[in-house]
């Protein structure tokens, strides 16, 4: 078994987009569309593993407000392959903008990380 996507909601779909092919090595599909349900989303595939998908529904404040589910994910981690390219990614996203929420170290057990929020605040461990 393995994860084969994990779907983030977004206010801002292109601006999401933008921000995880640039950092993260990334390839996107054309966008989906639903008119019905005004709904759009991106799967972004790496070059092996899971995928993200970026959802977008103008409604999605008043649509998660209606959810019985209020925990859930707290971050996910991606594995760019070693020490020196968590130090250099994290360092490229801060110089473009973007918070550093932990800066690179070796946790407790035992990762090599760092730990960024995307545009919209949400956590992303970059990992050896």
């Amino acid at each position: 078994m393995k994860i084969e996507h994990i779907a983030i909601w977004t206010s801002d779909l292109e601006k999401m987009r933008d921000f995880y092919l640039r950092f993260f090595e990334l390839e996107s599909n054309e966008k989906y569309y639903n008119p019905k349900k005004e709904f759009s989303s991106y799967f972004l595939s790496f070059e092996k593993g899971a995928r993200i998908e970026l959802m977008h529904r103008p409604d999605i404040s008043e649509f998660m407000d209606n959810r019985d589910t209020k925990l859930g994910l707290t971050h996910f981690a991606i594995s760019v392959g070693s020490k020196k390219k968590v130090d250099t990614l994290t360092e490229k996203i801060r110089k473009n903008g973007f918070k550093v929420i932990g800066e690179p170290r070796t946790t407790g057990d035992g990762y090599y990380e760092s730990v960024i929020a995307d545009p919209e605040g949400k956590w992303i461990e970059i990992t050896e």
